[in-house]
């Protein structure tokens, strides 16, 4: 007797395009599914832990932890905005937990804004992450990897090179998004492994720093606010560069379909992940201190490399290896996390239809993880990327304050609305005001280059203009996509997702 879902199958393959008398194409109609095919719902709560782990920690605390100590000046200055950095992550993080209970659907911020501020205003926040924010720090942390993978190949090289890196980063996408693309247990797991090789190298660092403080090592924290740099300008610096290495705690949102108790995992995974993301972070900038003197911390090109070689003598060589794991686990995280997202906006009739497909047997979004994967590869290929990252720097941080606006919103429109989890309103009142300030900090401190971003969101409003509001675009364009879509879910077995 054949599988249900072969029946789903085979609705969707009846659409075969017909050739009349006279040449030309007639295209049948797809028949409408009685039953659709959902995201599997395979994510418990230590899944959702390591998801947010993974997506936020990555290269920056093994590489470049010193741009906070730079502005500061001092240990102790900037052990405090370490903290409070991850204070306020987690004050944001629990704002995104309302928002996640309150509406269960995958695609986070997306979702978020196209309930609250309708379709056009959805489909620009979902532009400026999904086609460039996202695919670009995929693109960077792809080459960090490879970069460090490579180190010990290159030992007395700065840089291993850049044909090489460049592939070897390629690989690394395409073997991220097979992953991703056969199974969602497969991508969870490896979320898991990879989390926990970085977590295991910096609670590696730590030990290692704390025995060095048990034998004396110091120095550096004998008047740990000497110096102290309390500028406004420099603290606000100083912060915003904290602010990013926390970055990645609302990646969990964007599968929270996938999960198999949102209403309880999502609030426990994000407040428990921001606490030990916090802790990490603090006590590896000890260890740090306790073996290199500062002036060596700002000096270092990758902290945690000179760390090992200061330490660890032949055995340093380790330190990159455990790099290229954290920056591994960070590129699946972000490629799990944004093909969801095209996946919602493709049911929303905001991407290609093709993005909404799942496969029959693992029930995956692969046409979403091939496009994520493609757009990751091609900036790969550009290169030179990371401009991109500071010209949208502006319009991130005012998105990220416009969903948690969204909370305050829903809390006047829509107070009848059940909300498992509900944060006191003082927590958005003071995120968004914060974010505001980093907002106007960034545009007075940049002016061009956040010129620049809004430029690259203005871009999306034509795109939108002609994908969705052009209503005479070409048949033969129609056209080309249904062959697109239907030959594409013969050779993957596709049906519609719901």
């Amino acid at each position: 007797m054949p599988d249900k879902r072969d029946s789903h199958l085979m609705a969707v393959l009846r659409v075969i395009p017909s050739t009349k008398e006279n040449g030309e194409v007639e295209l049948e109609e797809v028949p409408e599914l009685e039953e659709g095919v959902r995201l599997n719902k395979s994510i418990g709560l230590l899944s959702s832990v390591t998801i947010i782990v993974g997506s936020v920690i990555g290269s920056g605390i093994f590489v470049s932890p010193q741009g906070i100590l730079a502005m500061t000046n001092s240990f102790g200055a900037s052990i405090i905005v370490w903290i409070a950095c991850g204070l306020f992550s987690l004050m944001g993080a629990y704002c995104y937990a309302e928002l996640g209970t309150m509406m269960p659907r995958s695609g986070a911020d997306y979702s978020y804004v196209y309930e609250a501020f309708g379709p056009f205003f959805g489909f620009l926040r979902l532009w400026i992450e999904v086609i460039v924010a996202r695919p670009v720090s995929a693109a960077i942390i792809s080459m960090v990897f490879a970069n460090y993978l490579l180190k010990p190949a290159f030992p007395t090289c700065t840089e291993s090179p850049p044909t090489a890196v460049r592939l070897l980063a390629c690989v690394c996408v395409l073997t991220v998004g097979f992953i991703n693309a056969m199974s969602v247990r497969w991508s969870t797991r490896t979320q898991d492994v990879f989390t926990f090789a970085k977590v295991a190298a910096l609670i590696l660092i730590i030990i290692t720093g704390f025995v060095q403080i048990g034998r004396g090592r110091v120095e550096e924290f004998k008047d740990p606010f000497e110096g102290s740099n309390w500028n406004p300008g420099n603290l606000a610096v100083a912060f915003y560069n904290g602010l990013f290495a926390y970055s990645g705690w609302n990646y969990l949102n964007c599968m929270i379909e996938e999960m198999k108790n949102p209403r309880r995992d999502l609030p426990i995974a994000i407040v428990f992940s921001c606490l030990l993301i916090t802790a990490i972070y603090t006590m590896a900038n000890v260890a740090y201190a306790s073996v290199l003197t500062i002036p060596e911390i700002l000096a270092s090109d990758a902290v945690a490399v000179s760390f090992a070689t200061r330490i660890y003598g032949p055995a340093w060589w380790i330190m990159p290896i455990f790099v290229a794991f954290s920056t591994f686990g960070g590129v699946n995280g972000t490629v799990m996390t944004t093909s969801r997202m095209f996946f919602v906006a493709s049911q929303q009739n905001q991407m290609p239809r093709l993005l909404s497909f799942l496969q029959m047997s693992s029930l995956t979004p692969i046409p979403a993880v091939v496009f994520t994967c493609a757009t990751t590869i091609l900036y790969v290929a550009i290169g030179e990327v990371s401009s991109l990252i500071t010209y949208l720097g502006f319009v991130l941080w005012l998105a990220i304050g416009i969903s948690v606006l969204i909370v305050i919103i829903f809390r006047f429109t829509r107070p009848t609305m059940e909300r498992p989890v509900k944060v006191p309103i003082v927590f958005p009142f003071i995120y968004i005001a914060v974010t505001l300030f980093l907002v106007i900090f960034a545009f007075v401190g940049a002016p061009k280059e956040a010129l620049i971003g809004v430029g690259i969101v203005l871009s999306g409003a034509v795109v939108y203009v002609i994908g969705m509001v052009w209503k005479y675009m070409p048949q033969s364009i129609h056209d080309f996509t249904y062959k697109v879509t239907v030959t594409t879910q013969k050779l993957l077995r596709l049906v519609p997702g719901v």
